[in-house]
């Protein structure tokens, strides 16, 4: 379900269970399957609320067989493969997080500039300006935030705290200061003649995959027990 350009892949990357008998998580191996083998049936296009510009696909896989030699890494430990793949894609869903947030907030400042209310820019009344300082302070946190834990990826060090609180902080701020772009536009904001509701539509989907945000707190929770 919901895979990812999907219908311009000319590559999967497939995890299956190979070993039923093993305990959870143990008996899964990752394969490299190559988008012309028979039996891989790719679904219609998904209509999505945002990311319209990103193709999302289902996959089937019907009676498609692949070779041992299709097998990526070793037998049986593919889960291991899976965990480390979705740490470093946290820190990319928390990057795209930023920019999505750091457009619609280069938005509203612009709007608050310009747009004049009893004779008088939006951006100098203290509410306004409010605002503006608590969204550029999560902007400015989340961005920290990426930067340790791709630092740490770099390094070869353990990341997988580092990822989620990322991957949590930066999407949360993006639901944050796109909600707030739009707010500052009034009822501009709500019409797609203006970017900024496009960009709150694009933001929702970054607390939900890659992991969910309630996810993204157990990992960050068992992590921080365990050290």
């Amino acid at each position: 379900m919901f895979i990812t350009s999907a219908e311009y892949a000319g590559l999967f990357v497939v995890w299956a269970v190979s070993d039923p008998a093993a305990p959870k998580g143990k008996g899964i191996t990752c394969f490299l399957v190559e988008a012309t083998t028979p039996g891989i049936v790719i679904g219609k296009g998904e209509s999505k609320t945002g990311q319209v510009g990103s193709a999302t696909n289902t996959v089937r896989f019907e009676g498609c067989r692949v070779p041992a030699s299709a097998i990526l890494g070793r037998e049986n430990d593919g889960f291991r493969i899976a965990v480390g793949e979705l740490a470093g894609g946290r820190i990319g869903i928390a990057a795209l997080s930023l920019g999505i947030a750091r457009a619609a907030m280069d938005l509203a400042k612009a709007h608050a500039k310009e747009r004049r209310q009893f004779d008088t820019p939006l951006a100098d009344f203290q509410g306004i300006q409010w605002m503006i300082a608590d969204r550029e302070t999560d902007l400015a946190a989340a961005r920290l935030l990426i930067l340790d834990a791709a630092a740490k990826r770099d390094r070869g060090e353990p990341y997988a705290k580092e990822a989620s609180m990322a991957k949590l902080f930066a999407s949360e701020a993006a639901h944050r200061a796109t909600d707030t772009a739009v707010q500052l536009h009034g009822g501009s904001g709500y019409i797609r003649d203006f970017p900024v509701e496009r960009l709150a539509r694009d933001a929702r989907i970054t607390r939900i995959y890659e992991g969910t945000s309630e996810i993204q707190r157990l990992i960050i929770a068992r992590e921080t027990l365990r050290q």
